[in-house]
């Protein structure tokens, strides 16, 4: 894989004849949308296929599958606008049977969505994905559980071989989160009981694998009681096959303060849980100056702390599949930025004849415009560049994998370049 930076005059036509690849596949690669416009300094994923067929009548994938000996997982993979739309496998269509073997080794890869995703969105990110964790179950006071109308998204993942967990949060009837509520179950040992056993129930009645807990802004009295309480779902659950996954906010240090850290003990998680999820991302937030969501340094800064508190085998990084559109200038406990898709990022450079910036720092991409009412913007985002140097992190600290939040946004490029350099497989170590 070539990442290439759109310089002036260049076009997509241009950029294939230079690397000698369809257009298509530059298209379908990056999501570019007619008439393919593209910005100053945009990133451009560029693979380079080692094996192509052209489809003859009556053919199928399943049938290149094994004449090829290719998983039908990796040819969808391979071809994710196939993955997307069945209707564009005909006579005649290109497929890429092969790129090069990836040189970084097989990764485990989970992703969080709500119910509401588009099917054929799903369709298309499902192939890249071990696990998928949808959100959300909430609880009541006495540790039953509030249901999730899930059923499509399950039935959708089933022929793609994805683990599904169950999310479980702090969150009420009224779909309110709440850390009180979550006190008042961990500190109730009937209520405790009670939801490991309605858990336990969910997970066999729709075929989970498992159970996701994201509890956030846990009190500071509570953390041995969380931790507790994640020990007794694993000692329940890992006995029928069932893992347990946390998801711990970005923590640098154990005595770090505020009301998001306090609550989540890194080392007695490590302990308690199967995996946990290091949520490395938001510090670009819709209330916050502009700024990276994800700057690579702070991400490190969590990392280096906490595979000396977990197994780093039982780490999953965090990886934001969005931006921030900030109008300017910045008024603290004023300014709200918008969130942004990054796909929509892009277009927006190119709407408004913006050039994009790289923050080598940061290692993420940004731009400045100026909207039709003459009010300033900054926009920080992720694309190639930036995801390939997220992605690099799972190897040097060997880490069991990444997981994305969330998967509402299209961002084929993401997949593009997560493809050229893993093996997505299942999770062979639980």
């Amino acid at each position: 894989m070539v990442i290439h930076i759109v310089e002036a005059g260049e076009t997509v036509y241009s950029i294939a004849q230079e690397y000698g690849v369809p257009v298509s596949q530059i298209v379908a690669n990056n999501g570019l949308q007619e008439p393919f416009s593209l910005a100053l300094g945009e990133a451009l994923a560029i693979l380079f296929p080692e094996q192509v067929h052209t489809v003859a009548p009556g053919e199928t994938l399943s049938y290149l599958s094994r004449v090829y000996n290719v998983s039908l997982l990796q040819l969808l993979r391979n071809n994710p606008s196939i993955a997307e739309n069945p209707t564009l496998f005909y006579p005649g269509q290109t497929v890429v049977i092969r790129y090069p073997a990836p040189a970084m080794g097989k990764l485990v890869v989970n992703g969080y969505t709500y119910p509401s995703i588009r099917q054929s969105l799903l369709r298309q990110i499902a192939p890249f994905l071990t696990y998928l964790t949808i959100f959300s179950y909430g609880i009541t006071p006495a540790g039953r559980l509030i249901n999730l109308n899930d059923q499509a998204v399950l039935s959708t993942i089933q022929p793609y071989g994805v683990s599904p967990l169950l999310l479980l949060t702090a969150m009420d009837q009224n779909g309110q989160f709440s850390n009180l509520l979550a006190s008042q179950v961990f500190n109730n040992p009937t209520a405790r009981q009670m939801l490991v056993q309605e858990i336990s129930r969910m997970i066999e009645l729709k075929g989970y694998r498992g159970v996701d807990l994201d509890f956030e802004y846990v009190l500071p009295q509570d953390t041995e009681t969380y931790v507790h309480f994640v020990r007794e779902l694993s000692t329940a659950l890992n006995p029928m096959g069932y893992v347990v996954f946390v998801a711990l906010a970005p923590k640098s240090s154990s005595d770090q303060q505020g009301t998001l850290y306090e609550g989540h003990d890194y080392a007695g998680m490590g302990w308690a849980a199967n995996a946990a999820l290091v949520m490395t991302y938001e510090w670009g937030y819709a209330y916050g100056p502009p700024m990276a969501v994800a700057p690579i340094q702070n991400v490190r800064r969590v990392l280096d702390y906490a595979v000396t508190q977990i197994d780093s085998n039982k780490i999953l990084l965090g990886i934001p599949n969005y931006g921030y559109d900030w109008p300017l200038p910045y008024v603290k406990g004023s300014t709200k930025a918008r969130s942004i898709s990054n796909v929509e990022a892009v277009q927006l450079a190119v709407r408004t004849g913006a050039t994009i910036q790289y923050d080598e720092t940061a290692q993420s991409p940004w731009f400045s415009y100026m909207d039709a009412q003459g009010q300033a913007h900054e926009v920080w985002f992720e694309d190639a560049r930036s995801i390939r140097a997220k992605l690099l992190l799972p190897k040097e600290y060997g880490l069991k994998g990444v997981g994305y939040w969330n998967l509402m946004r299209e961002f084929p490029q993401n997949w593009s370049v997560l493809n050229s350099m893993y093996d997505v497989g299942p999770d062979i170590d639980l």
